[in-house]
């Protein structure tokens, strides 16, 4: 392992230490969700999604103003944020928290800075080609941002945003499960067909 690569092993041991701290009156119900969210159980999926589509179904019935949304997701944010560290260990029991327990919590506050880490690393890569080759960085961008700002006109903004929470919540269970890879290998599969189909016409 080179000196580098170790720095860098060691800051993520350091950050992961950190958020550890940070999270530990929210431990139990991280656990809990993390246990939802990979599937542990069969009907776990069902529950995600009845779930999501209440929370939707009554934001579309009550249809608030932005401002009203904001602000009662900033309240929700604020009292979960005082109530949970209070109540988790009356409702689940911190002296019930085993090794494995410990073990389960400190593999997702690690996978969380590693997260972290790509994202700003995306970031800094996208910087970088702006840098480079402004022209690129440019007609990329402004064709992604038309591509979304188009999706955006054609499917309903609600529709959408439940669309991308729901996904995003079962892609731990997907990826968990091996649905992901399966279908990506076969979209790679037909991408291959289709190129050498190609290649052979212009042969």
């Amino acid at each position: 392992m080179s000196e580098a690569d170790n720095k860098s092993v060691n800051v993520i041991a350091q950050e992961t230490a950190q958020l550890e701290e940070q999270l530990q009156g929210w431990g139990e119900v991280i656990l809990a969700g993390d246990r939802v969210v990979r599937w542990e159980k069969p009907w776990f999926p069902g529950a995600l999604m009845g779930g999501t589509s209440v929370l939707f179904l009554l934001i579309y019935y009550l249809d608030p103003s932005v401002l009203t949304g904001l602000s009662c997701s900033i309240m929700l944010i604020c009292l979960a944020d005082y109530l949970v560290p209070t109540l988790a260990p009356r409702v689940f029991g911190s002296n019930k928290w085993t090794t494995e327990q410990q073990q389960r919590f400190h593999d997702i506050c690690g996978n969380l800075v590693k997260t972290k880490r790509r994202v700003v690393g995306w970031w800094n890569r996208l910087c970088a080609v702006k840098e480079e080759k402004p022209k690129m960085y440019f007609a990329s961008v402004i064709s992604s941002l038309l591509v979304v700002a188009w999706i955006g006109q054609q499917v309903h903004n609600l529709l959408l945003t439940y669309l991308i929470v729901s996904f995003l919540l079962l892609l731990p269970g997907m990826n968990q499960y091996g649905i992901i890879s399966k279908y990506t290998s076969m979209a790679k599969r037909e991408i291959n067909k289709l190129l050498k189909q190609k290649e052979k016409k212009n042969e």
